[in-house]
């Protein structure tokens, strides 16, 4: 059981693991989380176990399980029936939701599966269509912000990847670029890629723990000049809703003699429609590998620029546009507000105010006088690349183009204490995963987060609309605004962090009717969400509703073609198949706000 003081797995024991590295700080973090946490490590379950997906009686599902344990060997199959613990990022669940929004016990898997192959999984979906029993794959689960490793339809199998389909199959040191399996994390492709000796980066998100091939799927961003990851991936392998294996862009020519095509993770097309797309953030199919291109290693300098006032914010987007346009700025920079500099100090929200009403902006600021940077609202973060005069053109033309707005200060990483945050940006920007960004879940007793992600063009007016709807919809649900813009070129990722205790019903509560009418005014103005929390996926696929939702519509059909059974992560992302849509298990506005609970019952 995790615990307090279970010992944290190392890269070396497990996929997930931590490496060795970082084994010291991941203590020092987990303590401080642990000593936040008023919540029992696992609570008493409530419901028969384990749960039973949709059209499926106790004694069909026994003989299916029979059946599983037959086809994979009893140690790769685990029924869920054991007490849910949530952990933490570094020791997560892979049960259910460990920053559950709605009940701890809602939306859980019936059990899990691990297969160690193509060919397990290939087995495992046959399974599912003979047992008509949807499955629910991860790579990781450590999505967490986004569900996790919940299934989105009560009750499904877990189809857990990682587990035993962890392996970096190849780093092609000439080519820059290597091929994975689904288990394999930032940390590890890291350690991986450093062993292999080659001068070459990964691009990674602000924490190292994920699946890469996950993320990309997904389409997260990291932060280097590799940052938007499915643009930097490279040929895949599906298993397919009927069990065959299907092979993407140039893959799906054979090599010679049965190898592998050469220009596998070389060139992303093949002959003919492209599909690769079809398998982000879909159910159309298993992905077991991926090709991702690697960056060649490069001299690098980290930056930070502040700004003191509020208002500063549109012109701060004005600046920074033709910088990014015209790639001065080489990564994927972050824009963050001042209140996020006292969060990832580690310090809980009760050491800045004593209040649970959102944190007044005077009580920021008396508290950031008191910070490396003073009295200041915006950070901007940012990274260049190349050899040392190519840096300081770069460095001079930004510096240039921010000094328009008044009183702005730039800072280089030296110039900082050791311990500020601008040390792990450096490690983060040049390829090197770390844990740092954890250090803003210790703001709340039992603090989890849901993600609002919409896009905005790199227009200032845009930009503020979106900053100002956000910020007066937190105030009204009673939250602090964590806001931070990922910056990538002609639009920004707009990164609203809504922290919330998950032992408070009444703190979840709000921060469901936060995201709700979020996701509703904003999509109202035309700005949409790229990615988002299990729960709010249907109605985030509604807002997509262009000439009477002919997007939803095309992606049913295509459902339907493939899978016809559903048995294929049934309602990720909004896509249900004719199976089971309207049948109760939306949860968009007004449908099925409760969750699983209400599903059992249909």
């Amino acid at each position: 059981m995790v615990t307090s003081t279970s010992r944290i797995p190392s890269l070396d024991d497990k996929h997930s693991g931590t490496p060795a590295r970082l084994l010291d700080e991941a203590k020092v973090l987990k303590e401080r989380l642990y000593s936040n946490k008023t919540l029992p490590p696992s609570q008493p379950r409530r419901q028969e176990t384990p749960v039973l997906p949709p059209d499926v009686d106790r004694a069909t599902f026994n003989k299916a399980w029979s059946d599983l344990k037959r086809l994979l060997g009893d140690e790769n199959v685990d029924l869920n029936d054991k007490p849910l613990i949530d952990g933490w990022y570094m020791e997560h669940p892979n049960t259910h939701d460990a920053f559950h929004i709605l009940d701890q016990e809602d939306l859980v898997s019936c059990g899990t599966a691990y297969p160690g192959s193509t060919e397990d999984v290939q087995k495992i979906v046959k399974w599912a269509n003979r047992y008509l029993i949807p499955v629910y794959p991860i790579s990781m689960g450590r999505n967490l912000g986004y569900g996790g490793a919940a299934p989105r339809l009560r009750g499904s199998l877990l189809v857990d990847l990682g587990k035993r389909m962890n392996k970096v199959l190849n780093i092609d040191g000439h080519n820059a670029s290597c091929l994975i399996e689904p288990g394999v994390s930032y940390f590890g492709l890291y350690e991986a890629v450093q062993k292999s000796g080659h001068p070459l980066w990964i691009d990674t998100p602000d924490l190292g723990g994920g699946s890469v091939m996950g993320n990309a799927l997904d389409r997260g961003v990291g932060y280097t000049p590799y940052g938007d990851h499915f643009a930097n991936h490279c040929g895949m392998e599906i298993v397919l809703p009927n069990g065959e294996v299907l092979r993407t862009g140039m893959g799906s020519l054979p090599g010679p003699n049965g190898t592998d095509n050469p220009c596998w993770q070389a060139f992303q097309h093949n002959y003919g429609p492209s599909m690769d797309g079809m398998f982000t953030q879909s159910n159309f199919g298993i992905v077991t590998k991926m090709g991702m291109w690697l960056m060649p290693a490069t001299g690098h300098q980290s930056f930070m620029v502040t700004f003191q006032r509020d208002d500063d914010f549109e012109q701060i987007i004005e600046v920074i546009r033709p910088l990014a346009l015209n790639r001065v700025i080489g990564n994927v920079p972050q824009i963050r507000n001042v209140i996020q500099e006292l969060a990832v100090t580690g310090k809980p929200r009760s050491a800045f105010y004593d209040k649970k009403s959102p944190m007044p902006r005077e009580v920021i600021r008396q508290h950031a006088k008191k910070m490396p940077f003073g009295d200041v609202s915006w950070f901007f973060y940012g990274t260049v690349y190349g050899d040392d005069e190519t840096i300081a053109k770069s460095l001079k033309t930004i510096k240039d183009a921010f000094a328009k707005v008044p009183g702005m200060q730039f800072k280089l990483p030296q110039e900082l204490p050791a311990d500020h945050y601008i040390q792990d940006r450096v490690d983060v920007c040049s390829g090197k995963p770390v844990l740092r960004e954890l250090d803003w879940l210790n703001w709340v007793p039992n603090a989890a987060h849901l993600f609002f992600s919409p896009i905005v063009p790199t227009k200032g007016r845009d930009a503020r609309l979106v900053h100002e709807l956000v910020t007066s919809l937190h105030k009204k649900w009673g939250f602090d605004s964590f806001p931070t813009w990922c910056v990538l070129g002609r639009e920004l990722h707009y990164i609203a962090n809504i922290v919330y205790d998950r032992a408070d019903a009444d703190a979840k509560r709000r921060a469901m009717g936060l995201m709700r009418e979020m996701i509703a005014k904003a999509a109202a103005e035309g700005y949409g969400e790229y990615r988002t929390h299990l729960i709010f996926q249907d109605q985030v696929a509604s807002t997509y509703g262009w000439n009477n939702q002919a997007l939803n519509k095309f992606n049913e059909c295509i459902k339907d073609a493939v899978d016809p059974n559903s048995i294929m992560a049934p309602g990720r992302n909004g896509i249900w198949g004719q199976r089971y849509k309207n049948r109760g298990f939306e949860m968009g506005v007004g449908q099925n706000e409760q969750g699983g609970f209400a599903q059992s019952k249909l």
